[in-house]
């Protein structure tokens, strides 16, 4: 089975400029995706898909390749991750006559992957026969109770009425995903052009093991967890 670690990184970033290669408790953040994906031993191929070239210097010190530059149909604000690991592999294809059975779509800004994880995830898409496996967590609180509040009024109501009168234990758990990395069988993404499938699983994390970033109070947020997990 060959396996292809792809890492998207534009370089374009409004919320947090630089967001990719920021310094994240002493290296960039982009650094700990890619030494989780070469830790693992799982890759034929780590790679980073970006359209910018500090990035791309950056990426290939830390050990990742960047054989061609992301294109500017796929580097703008309103391309896909589906839009970019499909040019990723039909790249490959068509200029390195390469192709791999599965692929690893790890977030940049996810400095809470590890190869244990990577590992754990891709053992049970094999072990279970998924087309795709990801983290996900437990939402904290019954989604099921969330509230509408209207702008001009500020009046409330209940997203669902039904469960208006459930007790909390009697509501069945949600979960979200955490935005870290996604195994998929590459034939399970061209069929469906997507990272979830009709056939996904999941590996479940607790709070303190992730950290969506959008914004500089996630950022630090990402950094107090991160250390904690130390």
């Amino acid at each position: 089975m060959k396996n292809i670690a792809i890492i998207p990184a534009r370089g374009g970033s409004k919320r947090i400029p630089q967001k990719n290669i920021r310094n994240f408790l002493g290296k960039p953040i982009i650094h700990y995706a890619i030494q989780a994906a070469i830790g693992s031993g799982l890759f034929d191929e780590v790679m980073v898909s970006t359209d910018d070239e500090e990035i791309a210097s950056i990426a290939k010190e830390v050990g990742a390749k960047v054989p061609f530059l992301r294109s500017a149909k796929t580097s703008d604000d309103y391309a896909t991750i589906a839009d970019v690991i499909k040019e990723v592999l039909d790249n490959y294809k068509s200029r390195l006559n390469l192709e791999f059975d599965n692929l690893c779509c790890i977030f940049a800004t996810a400095p809470f992957t590890t190869p244990e994880r990577l590992k754990s995830a891709y053992d049970l898409m094999n072990e279970k026969k998924y087309l795709s496996v990801f983290p996900a967590s437990r939402f904290s609180y019954p989604i099921m109770r969330a509230l509408n509040v209207d702008s001009s009024t500020n009046k409330v109501s209940m997203v669902w009425p039904e469960y208006m009168q459930t007790r909390t234990q009697d509501i069945p758990d949600a979960y979200h995903d955490c935005g870290q990395f996604y195994w998929v069988r590459v034939y399970g993404f061209r069929t469906h052009n997507a990272l979830f499938t009709p056939n996904s699983g999941i590996i479940e994390l607790n709070f303190t093991e992730f950290q969506d970033i959008d914004t500089e109070e996630d950022w630090k947020l990402a950094e107090l967890k991160y250390e904690l997990n130390k």
